[in-house]
């Protein structure tokens, strides 16, 4: 973890995935499908392009646990969006997916920007982007989730029913209304 600046924090995270560029980038960018990677959200955008708003909701569509704008979308290289939890008031980050062929497969790197110090968000991005990471490779590179995805998506769902009203998806509509 590298500072930014007093009150934000970067956070990077790397893994090399034994598959070609395209297939990581496929399945990081899948929408309207369960993503174990993703905690098992679903990614809801209008589309994958600058300026869209994207989410990440409950596999029932009844919560969204992220919401955010696309900053960049650059395939198969580089995706990048704004990232708040919907549940937190914390400020908005940035996280931003890099791609990258070697010998043998794809250099994967997941940074966090802007994470404010001292927050739940930067606790929640700390041990979320290494979860992101280590299931997306075993992912691409079995076609099933780890164990441990495995056992977080069971937890959500017995944790669903306690999810704050306040992430119910009627709350953040995807697309903006105009007044």
């Amino acid at each position: 973890m590298n500072t930014t600046s007093p009150s934000t924090t970067k956070q990077v995270f790397r893994v090399i995935i034994q598959a070609p560029v395209e297939k990581v980038w496929a399945t990081l960018t899948q929408k309207d499908v369960v993503l174990p990677f993703f905690f098992n959200s679903v990614m809801k955008t209008t589309t994958l392009a600058a300026g869209a708003p994207i989410q990440m909701r409950t596999p029932n569509g009844k919560y969204v646990a992220v919401v955010g704008d696309v900053l960049e979308f650059d395939p198969p290289r580089r995706f990048s969006h704004t990232f708040k939890f919907t549940n937190l008031d914390d400020p908005a980050c940035v996280v931003t997916y890099e791609l990258k062929p070697i010998e043998g497969g794809t250099e994967f790197t997941l940074t966090s920007e802007r994470v404010p110090v001292g927050t739940k968000t930067e606790k929640y991005m700390a041990g979320g982007g290494k979860f992101i990471a280590n299931v997306l490779k075993a992912y691409v590179e079995t076609g099933r989730p780890s164990l441990m995805a495995r056992f977080v998506a069971l937890m959500n769902v017995l944790t669903g029913p306690f999810t704050p009203a306040k992430c119910r998806t009627e709350h953040w509509p995807l697309e903006k209304k105009v007044r």
